[in-house]
């Protein structure tokens, strides 16, 4: 009997051994599954927090209209941090198929919403403040907010709800193993002081358990408040990146305006060395005096070439898009880069573009290759080979980056330089960005030209890696209008308009100089020019002589512009044609001008001759009634 019942009590206790510890793995396990649940919804609240401050500061930094650069890089950083958030989470989703899929949508969510906000941003840098507020208004009613919003509110509801399950699974276990217990103790009579064993054994392992959570309390207080001083410190940091990039910038546009003013003196000294020149030699050497002001005309036309590049820069040149086509664009600059690489540099050209023609400004569709010829060329330190490719691609919807399904046509730039790293083909396209050497680079090149490619709706491909050279491929929509077009029309030349008969002419002009020289012109031309130095004249000169058949007028003159003073003597005088001569148009749309044409300056003597035949040609005027159709 004494064996049977120690056999017994010592199943008893077995049982009760095993039905405890059966009871403790499955409290452990349901800990570890709270806390895992609570990491989630933390998380998932940490990435809303993130995406919120982000949206805050570009919200602020699109009102401040490019004034507070630092809250542009503060979304930035915001934004790059909700995307590691958002991979922390995956990593903790994953084992969870219907939270892990959830993730996947606020992932799609998450990086269609910073395409919408990065255009907004991008606006905001290049100063087109009304488009970038309308932009992040119009973003503020996107459904991909909707979506993110929704999305993190079901993962936690979801999370919370697993957790509640988990909850109950583990108490369903603690009951079940207390009833077994409970059993099993009708028979602790045989085995007392088994239990109070095991009982001294359970509250030491509770009190192990108690203490061992003040520690984990107390580790969590030291954490919180070590977060708290790193947070301090980041922010600090910031703050001095933010204000050691404006100095960066400041001394970008330093090395800027510095290689402009070299520019400019080099073409003034061939410019004034030509004139100076010619003056000595005009009276005993014609020819030699000739010689002499052509080369002084040419240093003038090269600085009205970099002068209207430096507005097409700074947007204040009015663009004017045309069919261009890409090899023929390329075939022309030629020269141009051969003689911008050096001779160390071997230049190769392919096309492939089937004639296929892009509608672009030619100005700044020039520039941008130019740019990118020059950045192989750095990065190949003055000596390799450059292949410029153009070609024709149809690319289905968003194959390259945001590229609508249609046909495009290709600019592929190749070097064989040094190559970039992913760390720097992620910041490429930021603006004062470089990796050249100071007083080489100001970082405006290839955010000048990802402007420009998204301006004309394209996009832009880089493939490199370090040490295998780089390619930049320019993806811009195909001119449909130009591809149906008739060839034999489209490449026949425009007949020059006929010689204008001896006019009556009023010139409108507040520079004397600019004055005197556009009236000598006018005698040259076999007109008669009538000298107006304030627009405020014009009407009484005007109404003293009725024989005035042209208006010539500045654009941009002190109390009145050229447009302003057309609008109102326009109607008295509707018989007079107008044309507008400038060289700064600023951010004037077109519509101010009217049904006028524009005459850019600087001109030469036969550009103002075909513009005046041009204004008096058009149209079907009678006598004294001349109606200017638009240029």
């Amino acid at each position: 009997m004494l064996v049977v019942m120690g056999l017994l009590g010592a199943a008893v206790l077995v049982a009760l051994i095993v039905t405890l510890g059966e009871a403790n793995r499955q409290r452990d396990r349901a800990l570890q599954a709270q806390a895992h649940s609570y990491d989630v919804m933390i998380l998932a609240r940490t990435v809303s927090g993130t995406i919120a401050r982000s949206e805050a500061s570009l919200g602020r930094y699109v009102i401040s209209g490019k004034a507070e650069q630092e809250l542009g890089q503060l979304y930035y950083d915001q934004w790059r941090l909700a995307g590691t958030q958002l991979s922390k989470l995956e990593g903790l989703t994953h084992a969870t198929g219907e939270q892990s899929a959830r993730v996947a949508q606020l992932r799609a969510a998450y990086q269609q919403r910073g395409e919408e906000l990065s255009l907004t941003a991008l606006s905001t840098t290049y100063g087109k403040n009304s488009q970038a507020l309308a932009r992040y208004y119009k973003a503020r009613q996107s459904p991909t907010l909707t979506a993110i919003d929704r999305t993190l509110d079901e993962i936690i509801t979801r999370e919370r709800a697993l957790l509640d399950s988990r909850t109950t699974d583990a108490m369903r276990t603690v009951s079940r193993a207390s009833r077994i217990a409970g059993v099993l103790a009708i028979f602790g009579v045989l085995i007392v002081l088994g239990a109070l064993i095991l009982g001294w054994f359970t509250l030491q392992a509770v009190g192990e358990r108690a203490i061992a959570q003040a520690e984990a309390d107390a580790e969590r207080e030291r954490a919180e408040e070590l977060a708290a001083a790193v947070t301090q410190a980041t922010d600090e940091l910031r703050v001095q990146e933010a204000k050691l990039r404006q100095v960066q910038k400041m001394d970008a546009v330093g090395q800027l305006t510095g290689g402009i003013a070299h520019d400019f003196n080099n073409m003034l000294a061939v410019v004034l060395g030509g004139l100076e020149l010619a003056r000595r030699s005009v009276a005993h050497d014609p020819s030699t005096a000739t010689r002499h002001i052509d080369n002084a005309t040419d240093g003038a036309n090269r600085a009205a070439a970099l002068t209207r590049r430096l507005l097409a820069f700074s947007r204040e040149d009015s663009l004017k898009p045309e069919p261009i086509p890409a090899a023929q664009l390329v075939s022309g600059m030629s020269e141009l880069i051969d003689r911008t690489l050096g001779d160390a540099i071997t230049v190769v050209t392919h096309d492939t573009s089937s004639g296929w023609r892009v509608r672009a400004d030619r100005v700044q569709l020039e520039n941008a290759v130019l740019n990118l010829a020059v950045n192989a060329r750095d990065a190949m330190n003055g000596r390799g080979r450059l292949v410029i490719a153009t070609g024709a691609a149809t690319l289905d919807e968003h194959q390259v980056d945001h590229c609508s399904a249609g046909d495009y046509v290709t600019i592929a730039v190749t070097d064989t330089g040094t190559g970039m790293t992913p760390e720097v083909v992620e910041r490429v396209y930021e603006p004062f960005f470089t990796t050249k050497e100071a007083g080489k680079g100001t970082g405006l090149g290839l955010s000048q030209i990802f402007a420009l490619v998204r301006q004309l709706h394209g996009a832009i491909a880089i493939d490199t890696a370090p040490g295998r050279g780089t390619t930049v491929t320019l993806y811009l929509p195909r001119d449909d209008l130009a591809a149906q077009a008739d060839p034999a029309v489209a490449t026949a030349p425009a007949p020059a308009p006929p010689a204008a008969e001896a006019l009556r002419v009023l010139v409108v002009e507040d520079d004397p100089r600019v004055l005197a020289a556009t009236m000598g012109a006018l005698d040259e031309l076999g007109h008669h020019g009538l000298a107006c130095d304030a627009p405020g004249k014009a009407a009484g000169m005007l109404a003293d002589h009725d024989d005035v058949d042209l208006i010539i007028s500045d654009v941009l003159m002190p109390g009145q512009t050229g447009p302003e003073m057309i609008a109102a003597i326009g109607p008295h005088f509707p018989h007079i044609a107008v044309l507008f001569v400038t060289g700064y148009a600023g951010e004037a749309n077109a519509s101010e001008f009217g049904d006028h044409p524009v005459l850019r300056k600087p001109f030469t003597l036969a550009g103002l001759e075909r513009a005046i035949g041009t204004v008096m040609a058009q149209g079907d005027r009678p006598v004294r009634q001349h109606q200017i159709a638009a240029e």
